[in-house]
């Protein structure tokens, strides 16, 4: 959206339910979709990039809408799955020539040649479907009673108390959607690196460890109080976002009006990119930018330094607004899943280890690791103990 009232009214919706304090009515959420992947992990560790899809699909839509997935079928991931391919067929600089030429966007569908018009309508067309399935369904559960808290559900129990207009409720949908489409793809890009990052670097893996069982034992799962008492798994989090950001160039931002940097004139309605990859690589910032290092978050004296902006969650007035729940769903994912599992690189027919390549690859504009096998085991019996005895607290 261009800046205006329309805008100024989603961007308001927005930070109402998601600012820091209100991100902490989501934790309930995130706490139990989190026990519900460290049960998947336990009965099929080998389907882990199965399980984390399932996993950053399911706390959005349950946060959203209290929708609850039952499998990566759902109709409602296949309608997001198709609007999001075919709007990333054209999002990207090089995806059509209306990002070179605006005026190109002005040409009907109708006209031959005009694949860019069609492939958006079609987008738009599943993303009002994806839209209407979980909004549908949110309503007909509560008339019938059987409400969990959600964004939605929390909107239309104030519509039916207080009142509100049509257009406060299209806002709310466009939110819900947006969320959705903003946190499952990165959630799962993130999650996936930390896998990978995990079984590369066994010693990093190992003081986590060890800083999750001196400050919450092995009687229980860690919590979210617990994270002002893990300053390195902090910086594991923090690591991982700035190894590899789900989108490495961000999303695109337009020029308002005219510009120069360094020499160049931008004219307005350029599409500019920050190269959020570079700057999270610059060695002048980050020595070593390519190794894993979560200490480089730590002053001399053993206390995280104050490097804890995320440049993955973009900047300016376009800074991601939901940074304070993708934030909370990240650190309590990595600190459950090291608490209770050891991850390591797999091993072929002989008992030797298959090393795991850097490669990463594009789905549009984000970046998921290239599919790769590891080994995740429970770390002892009373692991997988506490994980059957809470996943069966939520049946």
């Amino acid at each position: 959206m261009g800046y205006g009232d329309e805008w100024r009214r989603h961007r308001k919706a927005c930070q109402q339910h998601l600012n820091r304090e209100a991100a902490k009515s989501y934790q309930p959420i995130q706490a139990k979709k989190t026990h519900e992947i460290l049960l998947a992990l336990l009965q099929s560790p080998e389907k882990f990039a199965a399980h984390t899809r399932m996993h950053s699909l399911g706390i959005t839509m349950d946060m959203m809408y209290g929708y609850q997935l039952k499998s990566l079928d759902d109709p409602v991931i296949s309608a997001a799955k198709k609007a999001i391919e075919l709007g990333n067929q054209v999002w990207s600089q090089t995806g059509s020539l209306i990002n070179t030429f605006p005026i190109l966007g002005r040409v009907p569908a109708w006209v031959p040649g005009a694949m860019s018009q069609k492939i958006t309508k079609e987008s738009a067309r599943w993303t009002a479907v994806m839209k209407s399935i979980p909004w549908e369904d949110t309503k007909r559960r509560m008339a019938e009673g059987n409400v969990t808290p959600s964004l939605l559900t929390q909107f239309l129990e104030r519509k039916a108390t207080v009142g509100a207009s049509e257009e406060e409720e299209e806002i709310l949908k466009n939110v819900a959607y947006t969320i959705y489409g903003a946190a499952s793809d990165t959630t799962e890009s993130a999650t996936g690196t930390f896998f990978y990052a995990m079984a590369k670097n066994p010693h990093v893996q190992k003081k986590a460890q060890a800083e999750i069982d001196r400050v919450v034992g092995a009687n229980r799962l860690p919590d979210f109080t617990d994270r002002p008492s893990l300053p390195y798994i902090e910086a594991i989090y923090r690591e991982v976002m700035r190894s590899a950001p789900p989108l490495p160039l961000g999303l695109m931002h337009t020029l308002a009006e005219d510009d120069v940097c360094e020499g160049y004139f931008l004219p307005a309605g350029t599409q500019v990119f920050p190269n959020i990859w570079a700057i999270t690589h610059d060695p002048n910032m980050y020595r070593d930018p390519h190794a894993f290092q979560p200490e480089r978050f730590f002053n001399e004296d053993g206390t995280l330094n104050d490097d804890d902006r995320i440049l993955a969650f973009g900047y300016g007035r376009r800074v991601c607004v939901g940074k304070h729940v993708a934030s909370s769903t990240m650190w309590i994912s990595i600190v459950s899943i090291l608490a209770c599992f050891n991850i390591g690189k797999a091993k072929d027919e002989h008992g030797n280890e298959i090393e795991v390549d850097e490669e990463y690859v594009e789905h549009g504009l984000i970046c998921h690791k290239k599919p790769f096998k590891c080994t995740i085991s429970p770390r002892s019996n009373l692991t997988r103990k506490l994980i059957e005895e809470t996943a069966a607290d939520y049946k």
